[in-house]
């Protein structure tokens, strides 16, 4: 018999419910616990291909996520990973942060087992929710054998951590992987993959970090946003105010409004680590110098300010 699949639940749209019978707005999210959840989903003890255990981490609307429910997620995750018993991990959550969590995760757990996230753009009472399909394409994706890493399941498709992103605040198919596309597909029951085979298992990049996440001080990390009429105020503001890290937003490959740039630099020099992103939702910036401002690596903003928390943290 294969491993069983783990789920874990931190609310959502896919947890949401209606006061208006079939509704896809105008709800209530994260009001249904996991094991409601499973219970509405027929074969997914078929799909996961042996047992499946649950377990609720948090409750919550995801545009609400905390650091320390990921601190906890990391902690439930990193415990069943490590058990023998366990072959992957799905995770219910919110559209709204998903990538951001999925990063996260992305950073700090080992890859050799799947941990794939899953939600829904429609609430559980919707005429016709999304969320129970995309849980059973999950459940099915972290049986699959040759799946491992961060992964996304959602409206049939598979997205990897580092791509995937939120481009609709209404449609099913609500995530993309920027030029790349999807890693594959979950149809009629079978995962089918883009490529021969996914990508091969890697170190996390802050494998170390993970161990100790609970009881390390998060930095703050502030984003900034470039564009016409900017005059770099705020980012003297947060300086001002204590921040230890920002993201800058920069249009096109990476172009800052002359103002916020002097700004940046400012901050640069009283000791700030600064990372440039592209506002712009495909491609990657080229050639781009900055001096002490530094290029976020073709992370989007979110996934940057991430990166740049977790490497402050693991210098403490």
């Amino acid at each position: 018999m294969a491993g069983k699949i783990v789920v874990l639940g931190t609310g959502g749209t896919i947890a949401g419910t209606s006061a208006v019978a079939g509704a896809n707005v105008g709800y209530q999210a994260a009001q249904l616990g996991v094991d409601a959840l499973l219970a509405s989903v027929p074969g997914l003890a078929r799909a996961a291909g042996g047992a499946l255990h649950t377990e609720q981490v948090a409750q919550l609307d995801s545009k609400d996520m905390s650091h320390a429910v990921w601190s906890r997620l990391v902690e439930r995750c990193l415990a069943h990973l490590a058990d023998p018993a366990v072959a992957g991990i799905v995770i219910t959550h919110g559209t709204d942060t998903l990538e951001e969590t999925a990063w996260l995760l992305h950073c700090l757990l080992p890859t050799a087992k799947p941990v794939v996230l899953t939600c829904a753009m429609r609430p559980a009472t919707a005429l016709a929710p999304d969320g129970p399909q995309n849980l059973l394409d999950a459940v099915t994706l972290a049986a699959h054998p040759d799946a491992r890493g961060v992964l996304l399941a959602a409206a049939g498709e598979v997205h990897g951590a580092r791509a995937a992103s939120k481009v609709h605040p209404m449609r099913l198919h609500a995530f993309a992987s920027d030029d790349g596309g999807p890693l594959g597909w979950v149809e009629a029951g079978q995962v089918r993959w883009a490529h021969e085979r996914p990508p091969a298992a890697a170190a996390p990049a802050f494998g170390a970090l993970a161990q100790r996440l609970g009881g390390a001080a998060w930095p703050r990390v502030e984003i900034v946003l470039s564009h016409a009429g900017c005059d770099g105020r705020l980012v003297d503001m947060l300086v001002a105010g204590g921040v230890q890290g920002l993201v800058v937003a920069a249009t096109g490959n990476g172009t800052l409004h002359e103002q916020l740039e002097a700004a940046l630099q400012r901050a640069a020099a009283a000791g700030v680590p600064v990372r440039v992103a592209s506002r712009c939702p495909q491609g990657r910036m080229l050639g781009w110098e900055g001096g002490p401002l530094r290029d976020a690596g073709g992370l989007s903003p979110v996934k940057a300010r991430i990166s740049l928390m977790l490497e402050l943290m693991a210098a403490q």
